[in-house]
């Protein structure tokens, strides 16, 4: 019991990083005891369980954080003029980034031609069962029931298995109708509104918990990275592999950084507010088990109002992605049309571009990058087939893809709201000695408001120009 307590006085970001030394060092380990992706070693077993684990239990607490999050801050913004002009500007800035993202992916992969330096064979590619189409936006907004639970069915042999997941983007919709409904029905209302704050308050608390588990969560994920992919994987896509990395660490050191400047803001202090959340992404490989994170990084290291960043930050987990809908498809489609032959001219790559801007929201709420890749290849007329000489590497692809997508998840809400003059700019530029991600009450009051503007801040009082509604 003294040692766990000795524990939890380390530092977050020190736990964190005895993790990430932990999950490396058994993962070489892992792989040094052999074993196969079919049939694992015990070791590898028990680090992917515990990763697994870690990341179900982050996504167990984003539908109700998603849902008791948005209503509440709905209902905090209620005399706030702008709110219109904050998801406008949202979704601008969501294209500005995206724009440059692709840029920077196309650029790269005219330079390295990573298709014609890959030693790849084109025979017997097959085309991935996972793709993406236009209309998929439309069937992802409307939710297919009150809980937005998305049913499917795989079968492995003889066993068929069915597993629930959760629409995040519907998610997103209902929610707002719901907090709409809200405004609209008045004081009748109040006693539904304050049920969902306690039921916020419960879900951050619960959250907190999950949150603590990130060092052990940590150690697993990588842990089995290392001991499941190794060098004989990427070696046959080493340009593209490292193009995607290259792409995607000049997309989340130097033009987000740069961007944030731009607006008055210190690079500095935007990479190390964002960080807890870049290094779960990172690991987790999951953007939707990372929304807690993102959404409360955000809030308190950058200063985003917690009634904006409720909105903006679930929404860009889910249509806000450089990498994974910009950097990565760009490259992949450059590479694949060279595997297969095939030259692009200057219409495709504007397809490239337009695709990568709006096409995220055509795939929102769908599974990875694969998906994106899917509707890049068929927009251009490319095969299919290509997508199939792409997958065995994709996991290690992921890991820099979704650290990049929730560095700009992070970042958009900073900018907006420095813009639109609602960032607590104090907060923002204010020293990281503390744990960054502490959900206690005794630091900064109830749910990450000072003590004694608690009750101020349920109210969504503002001076018209700055939100300080909190949730």
């Amino acid at each position: 019991m003294r040692l766990l307590r000795r524990a939890a006085r380390i530092p977050f970001g020190a736990q964190i990083l005895v993790g990430l030394v932990a999950g490396v060092g058994l993962g070489i380990l892992a792989r040094s005891l052999g074993g196969t992706a079919d049939d694992p070693n015990a070791l590898t077993t028990v680090l992917a369980t515990i990763g697994g684990t870690f990341v179900q239990l982050l996504r167990v607490v984003v539908p109700p954080l998603v849902v008791t999050a948005i209503i509440v801050s709905i209902a905090n913004l209620r005399e706030v003029t702008n709110a219109a002009r904050l998801a406008g500007q949202t979704l601008l800035w969501f294209a500005i980034t995206s724009l440059i993202a692709v840029t920077i992916g196309i650029t790269l992969g005219l330079l390295t031609n990573p298709g014609a330096n890959a030693d790849i064979s084109t025979e017997g590619a097959e085309a991935s069962g996972t793709q993406g189409g236009w209309l998929d936006f439309l069937d992802q907004l409307v939710p297919s029931n009150i809980l937005s639970l998305n049913a499917s069915t795989s079968v492995d042999g003889d066993t068929a298995s069915t597993s629930l997941s959760f629409g995040v983007l519907s998610l997103v919709v209902l929610a707002l109708a719901i907090g709409t409904a809200v405004l609209k029905t008045g004081e009748k209302a109040e006693p539904f509104l304050a049920f969902v704050r306690s039921a916020l308050a419960v879900t951050q608390t619960v959250l907190w918990w999950v949150i603590r588990l990130t060092p052990i969560g940590t150690a697993g994920l990588l842990g089995n990275a290392v001991a499941s992919y190794g060098w004989d994987l990427v070696a046959p896509l080493a340009v593209f592999t490292a193009d995607v990395y290259i792409g995607s660490l000049i997309v989340m050191l130097g033009v987000y950084p740069l961007l944030a400047k731009a607006h008055g803001l210190s690079a500095r202090k935007y990479l190390s507010g964002a960080w807890p959340a870049i290094t779960l992404a990172f690991v987790s490989r999951s953007s939707v088990g990372t929304l807690p994170v993102t959404q409360r990084v955000a809030e308190r290291n950058l200063g985003v109002p917690s009634s904006y960043a409720s909105f903006a930050v679930p929404l860009g987990a889910t249509t806000k992605m450089d990498s994974c809908a910009a950097i990565y498809p760009a490259l992949a489609a450059i590479t694949v049309a060279q595997l297969f032959g095939i030259q692009l001219g200057i219409t495709d790559y504007l397809l490239i571009a337009f695709v990568s801007v709006v096409g995220s929201a055509a795939t929102a709420g769908l599974t990875g990058a694969v998906v994106m890749l899917t509707l890049t290849l068929s927009t251009l007329g490319l095969p299919l087939e290509g997508v199939g000489l792409l997958l065995a590497i994709d996991p290690i692809l992921d890991m820099i893809r979704t650290a990049t997508n929730v560095a700009g998840q992070a970042l958009v809400p900073a900018i907006v709201a420095k813009r639109e003059g609602i960032l607590d700019v104090e907060a923002y530029h204010a020293p990281r000695g503390r744990d960054p991600l502490s959900f206690r009450e005794d630091e900064r009051g109830d749910a990450g408001v000072r003590p004694g503007e608690a009750d101020d801040a349920r109210e969504g009082s503002h001076d018209g120009t700055r939100v300080t509604a909190a949730v």
